[in-house]
């Protein structure tokens, strides 16, 4: 295998980012669910109702983003643009988690999740698209799959603390409500206090010059980019695969937690479990990482569309805690390395200095909150009535997602 490659000061920077912003993931694939879960049933809400109703807000996230990402994401390609409106999207999610902690109604809640995870997901448009500004095309697959796998591990400090708070409540004599207030703000500064180093060290290198007229000519640039994809069949079906196969990956993210605590599954085991999802994803996605050097990122990328397809039909049978831990190790071997390569893939095949622009496109397609993944679930389960079937739905997204992303490499020179 290739020699281990030294990271720069900026990419170091950039990594540490992903360490801060994964710890807000892993509340939101864990303690939130419960969260919510304790008062939503303080209110009366049915399970099946909790899970649809914590789907349909994640899906208000991304059609947020989704008519906000791309606008914002073309303004942020002129001369100093990128760095301000990617604190501001980090500032406001930051804050919506902290806030989250306080709320004790269930639809307060939602409004103030929704707001957060808005914030996180637009800071994720600009934050990916200053790969190409940190690091070089040919170290872009390794860099990329470093900031997962960091971030993986690093978000475990915040919520190993949070998680000792909230299980040790009995003990203390702590509400448990007020346990998870206090995990939810550790998870905050810890996001807010990683950002900093990215913060004053960043430099946009690829930018358009500055224009006086600048909300006005990212719509016409935007229209004109949608309007020239077809061009572009490379970016194009990678795109709709991307859009395919990532809401089944982020779907799974979002709603684990939720899915087994709606089986009625033991809560302390559902959170160790997807702790050790983190674990096993640190060593997974270096591997990713490095194989890229010897593999061609489209075959390692198809490796985990498939691998993600079996892990779908396998949560279909999920009726114990013995299988929600394999299921939580058989994520985290795969979780990381779709992730990472798809971003730096995409990195490879845009125009550098339209990065935030095709980022913003590139985030509606799943880097928000997985749409389409997240309502087949809600929907399917409400209309059979059967949470296995809502997960089971996700198979046709990932056998779409690998079907058009054969189509994409076809183009790729």
């Amino acid at each position: 295998m290739p020699k281990k490659m030294k990271l720069t000061k900026m990419e170091k920077a950039w990594i540490l980012y992903d360490v801060g912003n994964s710890a807000f993931v892993l509340l939101v694939a864990t303690l939130f669910p419960i969260y919510f879960d304790a008062i939503a049933q303080q209110a009366g809400i049915s399970s099946v109702d909790y899970l649809a109703y914590w789907g349909y807000a994640a899906s208000a996230v991304t059609i947020i983003v989704a008519l906000l990402g791309p606008v914002l994401g073309t303004m942020t390609d002129f001369k100093g643009w990128k760095k301000p409106v990617f604190l501001g999207s980090m500032i406001l999610g930051t804050t919506g988690c902290l806030l989250l902690g306080f709320m004790r109604s269930w639809f307060v809640f939602l409004v103030i999740f929704v707001i957060a995870k808005c914030g996180f997901s637009a800071s994720l448009i600009f934050y990916d698209a200053m790969l190409s500004d940190v690091t070089s095309p040919e170290r872009m697959d390794e860099v990329s799959a470093r900031g997962f796998a960091w971030g993986y591990i690093g978000s475990c400090i915040p919520f190993i603390a949070g998680l000792a708070l909230v299980l040790s409540a009995p003990v203390t004599g702590l509400p448990q409500l007020d346990a998870m207030t206090a995990a939810f703000s550790i998870a905050a500064l810890w996001w807010f206090f990683a950002t900093v180093p990215l913060w004053r060290s960043y430099r946009q290198v690829h930018y358009i010059p500055a224009d006086r007229k600048i909300v006005r000519n990212s719509f016409k640039r935007l229209g004109n980019t949608l309007k020239n994809m077809r061009s572009h069949p490379e970016v194009f079906w990678f795109l709709l695969s991307f859009f395919c196969y990532i809401d089944g990956v982020y779907t799974i993210i979002d709603m684990a937690t939720a899915y087994g605590t709606a089986l009625g599954l033991d809560t302390t085991g559902l959170l160790l479990a997807l702790l050790l999802t983190q674990i096993v994803a640190f060593p997974a996605t270096l591997v990713f990482g490095r194989l890229s050097n010897t593999y061609a990122p489209q075959t390692l990328i198809s490796v985990c569309i498939v691998a993600y397809t079996l892990i779908t039909l396998f949560g279909m049978t999920l009726d114990s805690q013995p299988k929600f831990w394999i299921l939580a190790v058989c994520v985290g071997l795969f979780q990381g390395g779709v992730q990472a390569l798809s971003r730096s893939h995409f990195a490879k095949i845009i125009p550098k200095d339209q990065s935030g622009e095709y980022f913003g496109i590139f985030d509606i397609c799943g880097k928000g909150a997985s749409f389409l993944g997240t309502m087949l679930v809600s929907m399917t389960s409400q209309i059979t009535n059967s949470i296995h079937y809502g997960i089971g739905s996700l198979v046709v997204l990932f056998l779409l997602g690998f079907l058009l992303f054969q189509k994409s490499c076809k183009y790729i020179k």
